[in-house]
């Protein structure tokens, strides 16, 4: 297998480069490239992971690059391809964003129902190129990411979506490869918003996302806790929860280690991803809840007050479930997002996707999370 200029040898572990774009100081933006090929020539699965699309989530960094050893290739059967950085310009300046639009570059991968008559930005073209490299070779892609300051660690389960790309039976199917790959890694799993805000949010053009619904590759994203410094235990958990993918995929030998990763969900009943709630009054935030947290409905998160310490209102959830990570700052306006909530989720996971429904070329207002989204 060749990715950019790294090209596998059994057994060996290779690195190299995979061109981008070309910057107007002249050099070549370029991704680095890791390749573990296993000493059977990597006749077997082939699972890609990518990370850091927002340069400044340390963690899914650090969980990509120590995935990546030297005794992996005599360890598996097949392949496993790594870009660690997905946004080396984001990563110069510890930004979530590039220099090049200052947009979500993790919004521009390929779907052939989202089209624009604009021609396509430098990250769309960068977006497809990646999305091209591993279209054609993934059997599997995990997608590394974090969330807010303090957010506990989940994984991101896509709505998977059928119509003229794939019939429902093959929606199912996919999603079943999907809740697999999931269960094996063993973090939370929290499942992505309904199908009429995914793409509204257009998340079918996220790296996994795009991968699952466009290229039909089972994809997930995982959210390893809390960006700009490298947390610990968060990063063991992501290595352990990437290995017992590969278990799961036959690419290493076992079964996948239930007890590896060591994070539980706090409820029991399904889950999907909020944000939620939602001041009327602005004024300086005052929560009352931690990540972690389980909440009822009817709840208080957190408290609005004066900038000199009244109390203008008290903001409460219309859901059970837990709290994944609260909104950074203290400062609210009117109709902000206070906090990242996983709350009880009863829709089906496959789901027919409507394209009067789907956004157009244009970005749509982002939402409150610094995680995928």
């Amino acid at each position: 297998m060749q990715v950019g200029t790294a090209e596998s040898e059994p057994g060996e572990l290779v690195t190299g480069w995979l061109d981008a774009t070309d910057l107007p100081t002249g050099a070549p933006e370029r991704l680095p490239v890791l390749v573990a090929e296993g000493e059977d020539g990597g006749e077997g699965p082939t699972l890609w992971i990518t990370a850091a699309i927002h340069g400044n989530e340390a963690t899914g960094l650090a969980v990509a690059q120590d995935v990546m050893t030297d005794d992996l290739p005599s360890e598996i059967r097949g392949t496993v391809v790594c870009l660690p950085t997905l946004n080396p310009a984001g990563l110069r300046r510890n930004a979530r964003t590039s220099y090049y639009d200052d947009e979500d570059p993790n919004r521009y991968f390929p779907d052939a129902d989202d089209e624009s008559a604009r021609p396509p930005s430098v990250q769309q073209l960068i977006d497809e190129r990646i999305y091209e490299a591993f279209a054609d070779s993934a059997d599997a892609l995990v997608d590394l990411h974090t969330a807010h300051v303090g957010s506990v660690p989940f994984l991101i389960r896509d709505r998977v979506l059928y119509g003229e790309r794939r019939s429902e039976d093959e929606a199912r199917d996919l999603a079943d490869d999907l809740q697999a790959l999931v269960t094996a890694f063993g973090l939370p799993v929290v499942n992505e918003y309904a199908a009429e805000e995914y793409t509204e949010q257009r998340l079918q053009r996220s790296t996994a996302g795009a991968a699952l619904n466009e290229a039909g590759i089972p994809a997930f994203t995982a959210e390893l806790g809390g960006h700009e410094v490298v947390e610990e235990r968060v990063r063991e958990a992501g290595v352990a929860g990437l290995r017992n993918v590969m278990r799961e995929l036959g690419v290493l030998a076992g079964d996948p280690a239930s007890d590896a990763v060591g994070f539980e969900p706090p409820v029991d009943f399904p889950v999907k991803r909020a944000v939620h709630p939602h001041t009327d009054a602005p004024g300086v935030v005052r929560h009352r809840v931690e990540a972690g947290d389980v909440v009822a409905e009817g709840d208080v998160i957190a408290d609005v007050c004066t900038p000199h310490g009244d109390r203008k209102t008290s903001v409460q959830t219309d859901h059970d479930g837990y709290v994944l990570g609260r909104t950074p700052g203290v400062a609210a306006y009117e109709n902000d997002a206070l906090a990242s909530l996983a709350v009880r989720d009863d829709g089906d996971l496959v789901v027919a996707r409507d394209s009067e429904q789907s956004s157009t070329g244009n970005a749509s207002e982002p939402d409150a999370s610094n995680g995928r989204t």
